[in-house]
């Protein structure tokens, strides 16, 4: 079973709330995927400010960095701005 560990920074995301909607986003993109085919942990930092990113950016970029590790995304996903 896969465990998500989450880095993210004060630095890059000032607001609380900006912080808090970017846990609550790669927790929902975790929870779609089947990782429990592959058991390891998986820890996401947050590189770079999010200052003006959208929650759909947000959803594509989680999708490309995890495209190598073989998981295939869930066939329905939600749109959501």
């Amino acid at each position: 079973m896969a465990r998500l560990g989450l880095a993210i920074s004060r630095r890059q995301a000032p607001s609380a709330v900006e912080r808090n909607r970017i846990k609550r986003l790669v927790r929902e993109c975790f929870r779609q995927r089947p990782w429990d085919r592959i058991p390891f942990d998986l820890v996401v930092m947050l590189r770079a400010p999010t200052r003006g990113v959208t929650t759909a950016e947000l959803r594509q970029e989680l999708a490309r960095l995890w495209e190598p590790l073989g998981i295939a995304a869930p066939l329905s996903q939600p749109n959501r701005a």
